[in-house]
């Protein structure tokens, strides 16, 4: 294991906005025609998600499956020889059937799709991505090239162990080219780290696949056709004329993409730009080849591969969406993300973790142009240039959040800087990949922000902090903090804790609003970080309202019918087991407290806590036999860590309250007491659990151990 490098985390950090910014340039026009974007769009640029009438940031596999499969080596140990199995069962426990992450277009037709029936039925890794099982078309699609930059992300400047990791996340879903396009991907982008030099970096991916393999030989046509053509587009034709969509069968298929992503790095990989324009303008699978391709020239290049040209990072504002099974890491950015793996990668070169800056703020703002979602909104930003922010150094107070206001008068009312803390309302705008996801923020929390006012900003400042949640209506109202004064030099902390008097509507945006008590105000004020502590207190009701879309959307549910129907919840399965889960990975020790749990017909079903996904939690649970148990969920296993004789019955309210507490856990139905001791699970959210059956409760309240 190599050490990783002195710059590695601002590295990882220009990679995974690499990523993102390729996926969401070539989104809007996946699957066209090279002729059909020089029709309609003319030579990809910059983004062009406004000419299609989408929003930026949106719901894809790619991102999805990128950063949410690499954190098997947070399920299953931190280990250079994590398999493919592991990471077979990581997909078990993030991937929500029809629902998350990818494109589920039936068996036979969408890769993924087929080898998660595999895995359902018991095929593991790697058998659930064989050619033996699926056959040579299915299994030598795209999937298993447009997942594996996470695993680069982790294994800096060591290619071997990003080519291994890469062969067994390939190996659940895909097989033969597919892999090898995977494999030497990863190699190449771990060797980023180290080395800028397009052809050493292809000569290093080449190590690690078969000399005689497709992929091998389409190498090296590209590279001996860029090297007679000079032109790009003279050697995007000849690879459509030997390798097109046309030679090979499937929806998908890797080989053709695979020659245009290898003639953009050839032609683009000295300059961020001119790879983006392009791997887009190519055509076919655009936001897997440009998240691909713009991930590795952003390792190559670090951070200043985004200057000197169009504005990628501004429109972008770090922003992330990742559909999974995991609600609390659904609304993302690419900070977070960014630390989240170079932690990963420090754990495997058997160095210490970094912990998070500014202890432990969720917005720190300390990666260089980082502003964490945080835009400008209101009356006073819609002028451009009026209010913007951006990430900056102070000479005193270190890295922060600049609030520049030029212009900010009485009258043109309240300037508003905010960042989601859950699902915006132009999620209604995405079609193709389904989105839910538990808010980050909740009632009972503290919300604390440290401001300070520029010395030479001309006049005072009144901030407040402000959230935005949405209303049974599904629109979105302002509650505010109360205000304070910064005059010129001044700092100020505000605190706050979150009223639970929002009718269990969720919070979709928190930050700061500034205004003028006054006059104009010309200048700057630096929001040095925005954090929240504690667990929630707050009671959790049943919606009344058939159109409160953004209230069901703050469940993860993978059951088969989560409705409210009387106050009550309803959840149902018709086979196997379903979760209707809420809350983050950020709740430790709590209390859920369920005063009327009614079990209408089925197997094992209750209440959970800690839920990590689908197969890791904690539940208390009726169970055959006349008993109640604590149950602890691992993977496809449901174990009881303990059991009290009860004899409870079918359409019979019960109250339940389970709450955890360190390695404690303490369950009671009706005041009847049960106790079990464990380490595995330190966090996590709540939710029901139902076997072919259903359910019904009354409200979900929420509270610290006390």
């Amino acid at each position: 294991m190599p050490p990783t490098p002195e710059d590695y985390l601002e590295q990882v950090y220009a990679g995974v906005l690499g990523k993102l910014i390729g996926v969401y340039v070539g989104r809007p026009f996946e699957g066209w025609t090279h002729q059909r974007i020089l029709d309609e769009l003319g030579p990809i640029h910059h983004y062009v998600h406004e000419k299609v009438g989408a929003p930026l940031v949106v719901t894809d596999d790619d991102v999805s499956g990128t950063f949410t499969f690499v954190r098997a080596l947070e399920e299953y140990g931190v280990s250079a020889d994590l398999s493919a199995e592991a990471i077979g069962r990581t997909w078990l426990n993030n991937v929500i059937e029809k629902r998350t992450i990818f494109w589920w277009g039936g068996r036979g037709i969408s890769t993924e799709h087929t080898a998660f029936l595999n895995l359902k039925r018991g095929i593991m890794a790697p058998q659930s991505g064989s050619i033996q099982t699926n056959g040579k078309t299915v299994a030598e699609q795209i999937g298993a090239q447009i997942f594996i930059d996470g695993w680069a992300l982790v294994a800096p400047g060591n290619p071997a162990l990003a080519a291994k990791l890469a062969k067994a996340a390939g190996s659940v879903s895909h097989d033969g080219e597919s892999v090898y396009a995977a494999v030497l991907w990863a190699a190449m982008e771990a060797e980023a780290f180290v080395s800028n030099d397009v052809d050493h970096l292809l000569d290093t991916g080449l190590q690690f696949i078969p000399e005689e393999s497709l992929i091998a030989t389409l190498i090296k046509d590209v590279r001996g056709w860029a090297k007679e053509d000079g032109d790009w587009m003279k050697a995007r034709q000849k690879i459509e004329d030997k390798y097109g969509y046309d030679k090979f069968c499937g929806m998908c298929h890797v080989v053709p993409n695979h020659g245009i992503m290898i003639m953009a790095l050839l032609y683009g990989g000295h300059d961020f730009h001119e790879a983006m324009h392009i791997i887009n303008t190519c055509g076919w699978d655009t936001d897997c080849n440009s998240g691909n391709v713009g991930c590795l020239v952003a390792i190559m290049h670090g951070l200043s591969a985004f200057e000197g040209g169009p504005d990628w990072r501004g429109p972008l504002a770090d922003r992330a969406l990742i559909s999974s099974a995991d609600g609390g890491y659904t609304v993302n950015n690419a900070s977070r993300i960014a630390y989240d793996l170079f932690n990963l990668g420090k754990r495997l070169a058997g160095e210490p973790r970094l912990d998070g800056p500014k202890s432990g703020a969720q917005f720190h703002f300390t990666l260089p142009g980082s502003v964490q979602g945080f835009q400008a909104y209101g009356n006073n930003s819609t002028a451009p240039g009026l209010v913007r922010v951006e990430q900056a150094n102070d000479a005193t107070n270190g890295p922060g959040l600049a609030i520049r206001l030029h212009g900010l008068t009485r009258g043109a009312g309240p300037a508003e800087v905010l960042t989601d803390t859950f699902l915006p309302l132009e999620v209604k705008k995405m079609p193709i990949y389904e989105i839910g996801g538990s808010p980050l923020l909740y009632p009972g929390q503290e919300v604390k922000a440290r401001l300070h006012c520029d010395a030479k900003t001309t006049s005072e400042v009144v901030v407040r902090l402000r959230l935005k949640v949405y209303t049974p209506k599904d629109e979105l109202i302002n509650v505010d903090g109360d205000p304070v004064t910064l005059g010129p030099g001044e700092s100020t902390t505000l605190q706050w804790t979150i009223p639970d008097d929002f009718g269990s509507q969720p919070i979709q945006s928190v930050g700061v609003v500034l205004s003028s008590p006054r006059k104009r105000v010309d200048g700057a004020v630096m929001l040095d970080y925005l954090r929240w502590d504690g667990i929630p207190e707050t009671t959790v009701a049943a919606t009344t309202k058939a159109s409160n879309e953004f209230w069901h959307r703050s469940f993860v549910n993978s059951a088969d019918d989560f409705r409210y129907r009387w106050s009550k919840f309803t959840v149902a399965q018709n086979r196997g087991e379903g979760l209707v889960t809420y809350g983050t990975r950020e709740w430790t020790d709590y209390r859920i407290t369920i005063n009327s749990f009614t079990v209408n017909i089925g197997g094992p079903s209750g209440v959970i806590i800690r839920a990590q996904g689908l197969n890791r939690f904690y539940a208390l649970a009726f169970v055959d036999g006349g008993r109640v148990a604590i149950v602890k969920a691992v993977d496809g296993d449901r174990t009881e860590l303990a059991s009290e004789e009860l004899e409870w019955s079918l359409d019979t309210p019960y109250q339940m309250e389970i709450e955890a507490n360190g390695t404690s856990i303490l369950g009671k139905v009706n005041g009847q007491i049960i106790r079990a001791t464990d380490a595995d699970y330190g966090c996590g959210g709540c939710g029901f659990v139902v076997t072919e059956g259903s359910i019904q409760a009354d409200t979900i309240q929420i509270s610290r151990v006390r």
